[in-house]
């Protein structure tokens, strides 16, 4: 069985939305247009989606668009308004307060922060906006009860991608660059290591982080990360995995100009317009489904039962998958078959991906 999934086809076709739209700090519909009338069932009375983006903002091609996506998707389905937010450079913690209790006063709802960086901010504004249903992706600490808290297992889909580059491998030497040296993308490093060394248990492995801090700009800077990728590439590797928001597109425009595999992060960087140029050279892309994570929150909030607590995706529900869209990828039939056992392993519990 293919290791396309359902998800990554539908990650495909989202990249296509979210590309479509442009513009900062607006919304993805005019909010005067915003209508804030009930859905089919009668329960959602909210002005729409208010979504706020993390470090690198939209036109990142990965993680923001990926959940531009899910809210445009939203929109259209269920007929209600939008609102979008970009941040802003050197922010401090009391704009992205001011940015949330924003939304929440305006009357959207759900309001969702795109990143771990609004774990303190959905935290304060949540408790002083009790019917409103707050969203954070990629954090699950302690919050209100009216917090969905999306979460992900990487770590499964950067296993796939670790096959997936052992395999494609012919010096047996790969990289990881990682955007910002701290936990979450810990998680990456870890099953990307552990995928790669299930085959080849002797494969040499460069290993990079771009900064210490989101604020050096880590997940927002491609010249950091091509020169991260020259550096790993030059020193051997011929397969390169990112999970560097924004930098990544510095690794995956310097991997196709020395001619080596790269493989993508979060969304299918193969499908996107705005990488078409260096398409020949993305092997894959980990997929986190962080578009379908926003659809769902706000298909709940509409339905008038809201998701909250812990909402996590693994491979077991398509929330995290491998997307194989290069034909040349499908044509490696060795490297596809790895991958689809590797994930047949996991769903079924036979392999354990484990972080630290």
């Amino acid at each position: 069985m293919s290791s396309r999934t359902r998800f990554s086809r539908i990650a495909a076709t989202a990249a296509v939305v979210a590309l479509a739209a442009t513009g900062c700090g607006g919304s993805s519909k005019d909010a005067a247009n915003d209508s804030g009338k009930s859905g089919k069932s009668g329960t959602y009375s909210g002005k729409g989606v208010g979504l706020a983006y993390d470090i690198g903002g939209k036109g990142d091609q990965s993680f923001n668009d990926a959940a531009f996506a899910g809210l445009q998707k939203a929109e259209k389905e269920f007929k209600i308004g939008g609102r979008d937010i970009e941040p802003q450079d050197g922010e401090s913690s009391a704009d992205k307060v001011q940015r949330l209790q924003q939304l929440a006063q305006a009357g959207y709802n759900p309001v969702i922060g795109v990143g771990f960086v609004y774990a303190d901010a959905v935290k304060e504004v949540a408790a002083k906006f009790p019917k409103t249903t707050f969203g954070i992706i990629d954090d699950d600490t302690d919050k209100a009860p009216n917090v969905a808290d999306m979460v992900f297992h990487e770590e499964q889909s950067s296993y796939l991608a670790g096959v997936a580059a052992a395999k494609a491998s012919k010096k047996h030497h790969i990289g990881f660059i990682g955007g910002v040296d701290i936990p979450l993308i810990h998680k990456f490093e870890q099953g990307y290591v552990q995928g790669a060394q299930s085959v080849d248990p002797k494969i040499k492995i460069e290993k990079q982080y771009l900064t210490q801090t989101p604020q050096e700009g880590g997940f927002a800077s491609p010249d950091k990360g091509k020169d991260a990728a020259s550096g790993q590439i030059d020193a051997g590797a011929d397969v390169l995995y990112h999970a560097a928001g924004l930098s990544g597109q510095g690794v995956i425009s310097e991997a196709a100009s020395k001619k080596v595999w790269v493989i993508g992060v979060d969304s299918d960087q193969y499908a996107q317009s705005s990488l078409a140029a260096y398409k020949d050279h993305i092997l894959g892309s980990a997929l986190k489904n962080v578009g379908g994570a926003v659809y769902d929150l706000v298909k709940s909030v509409h339905e008038g039962k809201p998701k909250t607590g812990v909402v996590r995706g693994g491979l077991e529900n398509d929330g995290v998958g491998f997307a194989d869209s290069n034909p040349k990828y499908q044509a490696m039939k060795d490297v596809v078959a790895a991958v689809d056992k590797a994930k047949q392993d996991i769903v079924s519990g036979k392999v354990t991906v484990t972080v630290k």
